[in-house]
């Protein structure tokens, strides 16, 4: 059995679709982008202040679903210019400090024409 979460502390889905779901002790995020939760509008004019945002989104919806940045296990990262991968590891390193596997690759659109999206899995703490 599955549970769907929903948090107003971050971005509302965008379609048909969860922010998370939990089944067991895994907890599986929607991609996030660099939407601000309150307005919905997407915030940040460069790769830094979007995955800011993004991971401050995936904080949220994390900490609702009974886990954490730091419970995570892996993430996907898409990333609309590889030419931001060094830019975009600067900031991911701030919030990912146990360092779970990661897949990351660029993409030719994401939506919303944001530059990063990622999602998650983690476990529940």
């Amino acid at each position: 059995m599955s549970q769907k979460i929903a948090t107003s502390k971050a971005p509302a889905a965008i379609g048909p679709y969860s922010q998370a779901v939990v089944v067991g002790n895994m907890i599986f995020t929607s991609g996030q982008i660099a939407l601000d939760p309150e307005t919905g509008l997407v915030t940040g004019d460069n790769i830094s202040e979007q995955t800011h945002r993004v991971c401050k989104n995936l904080d949220e919806v994390l900490t609702a679903s009974g886990g954490s940045l730091k419970s995570a296990v892996k993430t996907v990262c898409y990333l609309n210019n590889m030419l931001d991968f060094t830019a975009f590891n600067e900031v991911y390193a701030q919030y990912f400090t146990e360092k779970p596997a990661r897949s990351c690759v660029a993409v030719k659109e994401l939506p919303k024409g944001v530059l990063v999206e990622i999602d998650v899995i983690a476990e529940k703490e």
